[in-house]
């Protein structure tokens, strides 16, 4: 049976304040930002010299949309301009980690053989809350500069949207608040929390703002969630539904992943909606070469694409070899691989609502397959080595990628008689 999926037709993002300033939504979503701003006490005004180094700012527009593409809500967000800070004076380290995705369905899979409870949340100005340790300084937001002051300017007390260190410095202040509440921090992936306690088990799984948390006990759950929500602005949205641009559909049968609208959209947006779709990404025993083509007057576009399509592999197992070729060329693409490229999203047409099923299955059994084939890269005479492993019959994880070395067959010195 055909999957068909209708997109909302929604309206174009406003590119600067001057336009969004003229619609009573975006104002509206403004006017939300900024008032959380002065309640998380983010900045205080003071007067600027010439020892700061002050960074500018700006509004980011984006309309939000629910996994069948109709309009959830305007989200206008102040935005530092990161790019003026100074390494060492506004920001030193900046490394946060986000959570794997083989972890999400590990536990997805864990989660589903033992029948638990699985929510999703979303922080709100998640960034907001993490502590700076350097002295950042910024412009005044504008459209919100204060009359009385107006050459003052904002010393950053929270971290801000677009700074180095923000990411670094909400990770770290919800991570010590999760442990401190009990919570152990995994050695596997350090966006993993784990609770044990005599109520029940909980796992809580980070990436930036957005958290999935399951766990044996349901009441335990809610009582989790309710003391984030006292220390922290949270949406509870409810069983997990879609996150990170992935819908999960849960059913009798298990949790089925799938990147549907993202799939559309990247149909839409490369203008293939149209085109005949076909059954596998790649022909059998084709090798894409530097060789073949000629070169693109601009790779931009070319390099657009390809990076949507990697994120489409986060579902997708069936395209990952197909995408590894093509990644390859980024830096120099022809024709040819453009023509690549294009097969595979005519098979993305035909195959836009495939995805992941993790079903109820056996926790004992940890398996892993891999193969390679011999010096199959014409250019480099290098092999393609593909994985995938397995937590019972469920897919955990799956890659393709091109070895470092270069193959070769073994001396007949070598070998014994």
């Amino acid at each position: 049976m055909a999957l068909t999926v209708h997109l909302t037709k929604i309206p174009p993002e406003p590119t600067s304040y001057k336009v969004a300033s003229k619609n009573p939504s975006w104002v509206a979503a403004m006017d939300s930002e900024y008032k959380a701003l002065m309640q998380n006490q983010t900045w205080t005004l003071v007067p600027p010299s010439k020892e700061m180094n002050i960074v500018g700012c700006k509004w980011v527009y984006r309309i939000k949309t629910k996994s069948d593409g109709s309009i959830e809500r305007y989200k206008a967000r102040l935005v530092a301009k990161g790019f003026h800070q100074q390494p060492g004076i506004d920001f030193t380290e900046t490394f946060s980690p986000v959570v794997k995705p083989a972890t999400i369905r590990t536990i997805l899979s864990i989660a589903v053989s033992r029948a638990w409870h699985v929510k999703q949340l979303d922080v709100k100005n998640a960034f907001l809350h993490g502590n700076l340790n350097e002295a950042v300084y910024m412009h005044q937001p504008q459209g919100y500069v204060n009359p009385t002051v107006p050459e003052y300017v904002c010393h950053l007390n929270k971290a801000l949207y677009g700074l180095r260190q923000a990411p670094r410095a909400w990770f770290h202040k919800f991570s010590n608040y999760l442990i401190q509440e009990g919570f152990r921090q995994s050695l596997a992936d350090s966006s993993m929390f784990i609770y044990k306690g005599e109520r029940g088990m909980i796992v809580l799984l980070l990436y930036v703002d957005d958290i999935i948390i399951t766990g044996d006990s349901v009441d335990l759950i809610k009582m989790v969630v309710t003391r984030l929500s006292h220390n922290f602005a949270m949406t509870d949205l409810g069983d997990l539904h879609y996150f990170l641009g992935i819908e999960a559909n849960r059913s009798s049968k298990g949790i089925t992943l799938t990147q549907t609208k993202y799939a559309l959209q990247l149909l839409e947006r490369t203008g293939m909606t149209q085109c005949k779709p076909i059954n596998t990404p790649m022909p059998s025993g084709h090798k894409l070469s530097t060789q073949n083509g000629e070169p693109l007057p601009e790779a931009h576009e070319y390099r657009q694409i390809v990076g949507a399509l990697q994120y489409l592999t986060m579902t997708r197992p069936d395209l990952t070899y197909a995408v590894n070729q093509v990644c390859q060329y980024m830096h120099k693409p022809t024709t040819d691989h453009l023509a690549a490229v294009k097969r595979i999203l005519r098979y993305v047409k035909g195959t836009v609502g495939a995805g992941t099923t993790i079903k109820p299955s056996s926790l004992n059994l940890l398996g892993a397959y891999t193969d390679a084939d011999w010096a199959g890269c014409p250019d480099t005479r290098r092999s393609t080595s593909g994985f995938c492993t397995f937590l019972g019959s469920n897919l955990l994880s799956w890659g393709s990628k091109k070895q470092p070395t270069v193959s070769a067959p073994r001396s007949s010195s070598s070998t014994k008689h």
